[in-house]
């Protein structure tokens, strides 16, 4: 009797085990079959100089780092524009602005005394990763329309919580710069309901970081796509009681280390539930530093310029690729831009982009797979509607230059600047003397990038003139 009971036992043993390989066989297989979640965490100002696993010597950023040394870190790539507005419209639509009128040379970003915000004819990443069954939603600063039209609800987003633009756009009795700040009070939203106005901002990046992990917690058994831009290290700042006066590089320096936990705080969640395996998360930023703001304003390390302009310092942004099993750890020098995010997170959800326009996006796929990939040559930097700058392989042609935000006009050059950006990120040594074949290449090849773009009219010019009476 004894061993009758024994092998009984051995039995059920043995049957549980065999329904547990199946389950879990099971759940492997349709884990394989479910695309994988996308999640980009987009800051706002920070300098390619202002984290740790680029070179800073004060910030710390552990989270970042170890984000880094687990993933595939960039060292060329690009945002869409060196400013908020066309710099996210570039991100979310895998298009130059100048093709969705989200540029101007007048107006450089949307205001709260704007009339229009992104079009609807755009096909935003949430509006085509729906479309492949994904749950979307947005957590941070939006800044592409703040008036019903134009919010994330009407793009595609599922949910949103956040400001509608920048944490700047306040009223402020005596500007020290901009038009009079006649703003409304600053609104933060959930969905399309305003929660509160003026809202403490020390608490922000936790507050987004708080709704970002509910995000992820009520999605996780399907696919979702969450889009994280942060209102800092925008000016003004503020950091939580946890991390003011914290950092040895002061108030801008707390800020970032706030970043750096909540970059930590996602990453740990994905882990935590078993996500990390079937998740694709950027990190970037969507311009350079905002150098006049001084001791409040980043760095862009050994990079020239920052926010506003088209030398490097404005437009090439620390970046960090993550995805755990799919992603080998280590570092690239293989150009990328934002626009191409939106091309790869359409790919990877097994869609294709529309053949009903043109994107300027492509595929980072291969570049995941192989760090020494190439999926394109060149770069165009445009400052509002005009093509400021362009790059084809190593080299960089300035057609115009501009210090950014002193009151000074763009100088035009002729013939144009000439830097070897790999030999010279700096843009210290001008070459155009010593190779002017060079430039006679990148101006056929911009001539026909300029050949394929139809200009349509500026968005960001229709405002409230009120606002300045």
């Amino acid at each position: 009797m004894k061993n009758q009971r024994i092998n009984l036992f051995l039995l059920l043993v043995a049957l549980l085990s065999m329904t547990a390989c199946e389950s879990e066989s099971a759940s492997t297989a349709e884990a394989a079959e479910r695309p994988p979640n996308i999640i980009i965490i987009f800051a706002d100002d920070l300098g390619y100089g202002d984290l740790g696993t680029y070179g800073n010597p004060t910030i710390r950023t552990p989270h970042l780092d170890q984000m880094a040394e687990e993933g595939l870190k960039f060292f060329q790539f690009y945002s869409g524009a060196s400013v908020c507005t066309p710099s996210r419209a570039a991100l979310l639509t895998g298009r130059l602005p100048i093709r969705s009128g989200m540029v101007s040379d007048r107006i450089r970003v949307l205001f709260p005394f704007s009339y229009k915000g992104l079009p609807a004819e755009e096909i935003t990443l949430a509006e085509a990763l729906k479309e492949r069954g994904y749950h979307t939603g947005i957590v941070g600063k939006w800044h592409l329309g703040h008036l019903p039209p134009y919010l994330p609800l009407q793009h595609g987003f599922d949910t949103f919580y956040g400001l509608p633009y920048s944490n700047d756009m306040i009223p402020t009795p005596g500007a020290k710069w901009g038009p009079p700040r006649k703003y409304p009070p600053l609104p933060l939203y959930q969905d399309t309901t305003v929660l509160e106005t003026n809202p403490d901002q020390r608490l922000l990046t936790k507050q987004y970081t708080d709704k970002a992990l509910a995000f992820i917690d009520a999605h996780q058994e399907e696919p979702f796509f969450l889009y994280m831009p942060h209102s800092f290290p925008h000016v003004p700042l503020f950091a939580s009681p946890d991390f003011e006066g914290k950092s040895s590089r002061g108030l801008y320096g707390d800020v970032v280390e706030e970043l750096d936990w909540s970059v930590g705080q996602i990453l740990n969640a994905l882990k935590e539930k078993g996500l990390d395996q079937n998740t694709l998360v950027v990190f970037t930023s969507d311009n350079g530093p905002w150098l006049t703001e001084k001791q409040e304003g980043g760095t862009a390390g050994l990079l020239h310029q920052g926010k506003g302009s088209t030398f490097e310092g404005g437009m090439r942004e620390p970046t960090i690729a993550w995805w755990p099993g799919r992603i080998a750890p280590g570092i690239t020098q293989s150009l990328g831009t934002t626009m191409d995010i939106y091309a790869t997170a359409v790919t990877l959800a097994g869609g294709a982009l529309p053949g009903d326009r043109n994107y300027d996006g492509t595929d980072l796929s291969p570049v995941f797979d192989n760090p020494k990939a190439e999926v394109r040559d060149e770069v165009i930097y445009y400052l509002g509607a005009q093509v400021f700058a362009y790059r084809k392989g190593p080299w960089k042609m300035h057609l115009k230059t501009l210090n950014p935000y002193i009151g000074e006009q763009p100088v035009a050059h002729d013939p144009p600047l000439l830097y070897q950006l790999e030999h010279d990120p700096s843009e210290r040594f001008n070459l155009a003397a010593e190779h002017p074949e060079v430039l006679e290449e990148l101006r056929v090849a911009l001539q026909r990038h300029l050949d394929g773009v139809k200009p349509v009219p500026s968005l960001l010019e229709d405002i409230d003139q009120s606002y300045f009476e």
